[in-house]
């Protein structure tokens, strides 16, 4: 979550005019996250988020998410829902963005995950796959073998900014991805950006997820990659596999993974962690000034990379 659009106090009360929540007594904007502008919104119904929706969402995926959030909640998946305004709508527009507000969830995301954190996301995680098994609508992933291209067209010759050789690293790594990447694996939705601030925790249980922007269709194990990806590394870039084990154990405690899912699990880690590399190289140069937020450091996700490329199996994981 983050603040890029500025909202006025005569707008937001013209929005709200639109909703039966109550008097607005307080608006915040929260600092967290890359892609949207968020706010944490009072009234005097309760609290809720309000997001104005922009970057790198395309206006036309929003009803995808918006009715995913409802399908997951009526599955029993813990998210938040968008309320729907006096006309029936989740979507309207505020400061010339696609706009929604969306229930708050109670929680605090982990500031240092331990093992007994991945293991609960790994519950979560495999739950939300089994929730989506029945939900009728599909997204692309954008952000994938196709995506990566465009990116790093798009970053071009600004990668050796950050590290000497990177442009020819990062060349020859999506060559190699496309030739290595799978074809058929189980599929479904997916969450695609689970990283520790978008799960929150009480009680040493999983209260809820949250940031549905990235989710699509796509290989559910791919999901997973991600996840361990955001979670299991420490600061000085060495894979935990303890965490990571727990991870692959709660998630397998409610769907099992097929052994084709476990074999390309090396090759899935390589492009979840070359996804986040060229995404924070993109925003590294594109985040405009004066933007309530800080971009995230690619290298970390270039380091896990390097990690991955000499990985030839999923036992190296913690993964029986």
């Amino acid at each position: 979550m983050a603040v890029y659009t500025e909202v006025s106090d005569d707008d937001l009360k013209a929005f709200m005019a639109g909703y039966d929540l109550g008097e607005v007594v307080g608006c915040k904007g929260i600092a967290e996250g890359v892609e949207n502008s968020n706010y944490l919104l009072q009234t005097a119904t309760g609290p809720y988020i309000l997001t104005l929706y922009e970057r790198r969402v395309n206006p036309a995926d929003l009803p995808f998410f918006m009715d995913l959030m409802e399908h997951l909640a009526r599955s029993g998946i813990k998210c938040p829902v968008p309320i729907h305004a006096k006309d029936g709508k989740t979507l309207r527009t505020l400061c010339g963005r696609p706009a929604a507000i969306i229930t708050f969830l109670n929680g605090m995301w982990p500031r240092r995950a331990e093992a007994w954190h991945c293991y609960e996301l790994g519950v979560a995680l495999a739950e939300l796959h089994v929730a989506g098994r029945s939900f009728p609508h599909t997204r692309k992933n954008n952000l994938s073998l196709a995506g990566w291209h465009e990116l790093f067209e798009k970053v071009g010759n600004t990668t050796e900014q950050v590290e000497q050789g990177l442009h020819g690293l990062i060349k020859h790594e999506l060559d190699d991805l496309a030739k290595s990447w799978p074809q058929k694996l189980p599929s479904g939705v997916i969450h695609a950006d689970l990283f520790p601030d978008n799960i929150f925790f009480m009680s040493q249980k999983c209260s809820g997820l949250i940031d549905f922007t990235f989710a699509c269709t796509d290989f559910l194990a791919y999901d997973l990659a991600i996840c361990m990806n955001a979670w299991c590394f420490e600061v000085d870039g060495a894979l935990n596999i303890t965490k990571a084990s727990r991870l692959f154990a709660g998630y397998e405690s409610v769907r099992p993974l097929e052994a084709i899912e476990k074999q390309a699990l090396p090759v899935l880690a390589r492009g979840g962690a070359m996804r986040f590399l060229l995404t924070r190289l993109y925003d590294w140069v594109n985040t405009p000034a004066g933007a309530l937020v800080k971009p995230k450091d690619p290298r970390e996700y270039l380091r896990k990379l390097k990690f991955h490329r000499g990985v030839t199996g999923s036992f190296a994981y913690g993964l029986a």
